[in-house]
């Protein structure tokens, strides 16, 4: 009997080294049955459409996501409401792990400013897993229009238009608030992304645009566009010689991040299994490249640290929205 065991333990370790070989991880799925996890294809939902920032990053990290754990991880993309179509799914899904998305900051504290109470999304009904990166905004402009810089906005003697990616989303807050906090008359002209807000501003239909900095970056170096100014609390990498709000004495701080989520109540070792893996793909040289290609600043953090930062700047911007009496709701 204790060679038959000998037999079974031994067998049992080579089988978990071929496993660990193959990048699976033998981890209990979230039943409690002793299923490996992932339990099959797990169901990777984005609340956007295909080729925008957060459709990208969701397909490199569900690259990673399958070379680590050795299954597969679709992309569903189910836009509409700055996300929170797709939210509603993963929120609705049964907590094991197998129906997953990576989440945009601005769906849980700048769109609860813009919609009813019923119709925000709650932060409650998720468990944050990990933090993914950053991706800055920035104000953009035609040459035709005839602005250089923040101050020619300040000293405009008409009243500016300015496109963004939607309704309750950081480019409206990040356009809002600065011309709100420079006093200049300007009117906000929602559209469904980041695409058609940029060929509005490359088209002259809206005199600005704030829209993120990876979907901007070729224009602004190809001389189409020309930058503003940008929101992060520092300048960003990839334009150098683009001054902050800040530090064009308007306190105007706004970034868009993204963090991995499954639905509440997911067992641990099932969140632990997707943050260990999305930490082996974020050192991956394929996975660097994929950033800096897109202009996207790593913010790797944990879970707790990016349930932190959501929960103060959820109050920074009620607090601005307040201050200035911005109604987001309206565009």
């Amino acid at each position: 009997m204790r060679t038959t065991n000998h037999l079974l333990a031994a067998t049992a370790g080579v089988a978990a080294l071929a496993l660990s070989a193959c990048g699976v991880s033998n981890t209990t799925g979230g039943s409690g049955d002793g299923e490996e996890y992932p339990a099959g294809n797990v169901e990777m939902y984005v609340g956007a459409s295909a080729g925008g920032s957060s459709d990208l990053i969701s397909r490199a990290v569900s690259k990673g996501l399958s070379d680590e754990l050795g299954a597969s991880f679709p992309v569903i993309n189910q836009e509409g409401a700055n996300g929170a179509l797709a939210a509603n799914k993963v929120a609705k899904a049964k907590a094991d792990g197998q129906t997953i998305a990576i989440q945009n900051a601005s769906l849980f504290a700048i769109t609860p400013l813009a919609v009813s109470e019923d119709e925000a999304t709650d932060l409650a009904d998720f468990d944050v897993v990990q933090g993914v990166s950053r991706d800055d905004y920035v104000m953009v402009t035609g040459p035709k229009s005839g602005f250089k810089t923040l101050d020619d906005i300040k000293a405009a003697k008409k009243k500016v238009t300015y496109g963004t990616t939607g309704v309750g989303t950081g480019a409206q807050l990040s356009c809002g608030l600065t011309y709100a906090s420079a006093d200049v008359e300007a009117e906000a002209v929602p559209f469904d992304g980041g695409a058609p807000a940029l060929t509005a501003v490359l088209g002259n239909q809206v005199d600005t645009a704030c829209i993120q900095v990876g979907e901007a970056i070729e224009n602004i170096e190809s001389g189409k566009l020309t930058p503003l100014s940008v929101f992060g609390p520092e300048r960003v990498e990839y334009l150098p010689e683009v001054p902050t709000a800040k530090e064009q004495g308007l306190d105007v701080e706004v970034a868009q991040y993204r963090f991995m989520t499954v639905p509440k109540g997911t067992p641990d070792n099932v969140k632990d299994a997707i943050a260990e893996a999305m930490q082996a793909t974020f050192k991956t040289e394929e996975y660097q490249a994929f950033n800096k290609q897109n202009s996207l600043t790593p913010m790797e953090i944990s879970g707790d640290e990016v349930v932190t930062q959501l929960e103060e700047d959820k109050k920074r911007f009620a607090d601005l929205v307040e201050q200035y009496g911005l109604d987001l709701g309206q565009g």
